[in-house]
């Protein structure tokens, strides 16, 4: 795993990076063309327009999302993981919200990340929504703000888990932790 202080896009020198970008913007750019063709069918004359689109569309993806590194074995182990998580965290809201007491006990907290800014914060806050019973409400530099459904369950080691995990997948180590346990969690009861 490479550490956070080395580059997080493929290629640690200019001469790397430039061609990790050539690399990448001649992937995006067949990508782009075969979402062209198939949105026109095959027809050829759409070229005249379609070779510009892709070119434009292209150039923009790789400005705005530069080449990053991710391991496949890690990706393949994180969908299994993802899904039981889902599985799992969906019987349990269902069985919170059709249950007669009504079990939740709502609230917002902060947790601090360990991961490195960019990319894989972004992901792993989108993962984080997309798990039954919590949401991203706020992506911070210091923590990702999460709503939960019952701050009474043990959200942290869930969401440490699902940190290293991001980690993995991008292939990069997590920042040390600073005391993250819950008592340095900063909680905000939802009334």
């Amino acid at each position: 795993m490479r550490t956070i202080d080395q580059r997080q896009h493929l290629g640690s020198t200019p001469r790397g990076t430039v061609f990790a970008r050539f690399q990448s913007g001649c992937l995006r750019a067949v990508l782009f063309a075969m979402m062209w063709w198939i949105l026109t069918d095959g027809v050829m004359d759409s070229w005249l327009i379609g070779a510009p689109v892709v070119l434009l569309a292209t150039s923009i993806s790789v400005a705005l999302l530069p080449p990053f590194s991710w391991s496949l074995p890690e990706v393949v182990r994180f969908v299994p993981f993802f899904l039981w998580r889902s599985l799992s965290g969906g019987v349990d809201v269902a069985w919170r919200a059709l249950h007669p007491r009504l079990p939740i006990s709502p609230g917002l907290f902060c947790y601090p990340w360990r991961l490195p800014p960019g990319l894989p914060r972004v992901f792993m806050a989108n993962i984080v929504s997309l798990l039954p019973g919590t949401l991203s409400v706020e992506l911070g530099a210091d923590c990702l703000q999460v709503h939960v459904l019952d701050e009474q369950k043990d959200f942290l080691s869930e969401l440490e888990t699902v940190e290293q995990r991001v980690a993995a997948m991008f292939g990069i180590s997590l920042l040390p932790p600073e005391s993250v346990d819950s008592d340095s969690i900063q909680r905000r009861r939802m009334k």
